[in-house]
Order: C-alpha cells, then structure tokens, then sequence
C-alpha cells in the first residue's frame, strides 16, 4: 500500500446506507440495504479516476466488520464484494 492510500478514510453514511471514501473530489463507496438481521451488500463503485489505488477493498472490509459487529448476516449481492469474501477465509462466516 502506497502512503496516499493509507490516508483514505472509510465513512459510514448511515443516511445513505454505503460506506463512503473519497479523494480528488470524487467518491468510492460499498452500498447495502438493511433486511432484518441481514446486510445486502449491493454496488460497489470505485470511479475511474480512483481506480487501482486499491480502495474498494476497505470498504467491503469495513462494510463486513460493521456486520460483524452488529451481528448481522451478509449477503453479497454485488460480484466484487462476493469474490472478496470468497478470497478471505475470515469473512465466510458472515454469510447468510
């Protein structure tokens, strides 16, 4: 990880239901729904010119934790964030 990519702060905008980073005026963020005790991680987008400064990632990371902390199940809707917990053993157990 690059030092400019640690600097990126990953919000949680509950009125908006995603959690939020931005840079350069622009904004990458992980949406969910909230259905019962469960937590439907639907769009992941990341615009293009953030692209490959590996920002997605702490989101669906810290998407996947807020569940973990509310004890809710996750199911992941949107492909990136689907094929991020198939690559991390350690978020399995969240699924619905």
């Amino acid at each position: 990880m690059n030092p400019s990519e640690s600097d990126h702060v990953v919000r949680h905008n509950r009125a908006e239901s995603r959690f939020e980073s931005g840079a350069e005026g622009a904004l990458a963020l992980v949406e969910y729904e909230r259905r019962g005790s469960e937590l439907v991680l639907t769009h992941t987008f990341v615009p293009p010119a953030l692209r490959g400064r590996g920002l997605a990632e702490p989101l669906v990371r810290a998407a996947l934790e807020h569940a973990r902390a509310e004890k809710l199940r996750v199911v992941p809707a949107c492909s990136y964030a689907a094929t991020f917990i198939e690559r991390h053993a350690e978020y399995q157990s969240l699924l619905a």
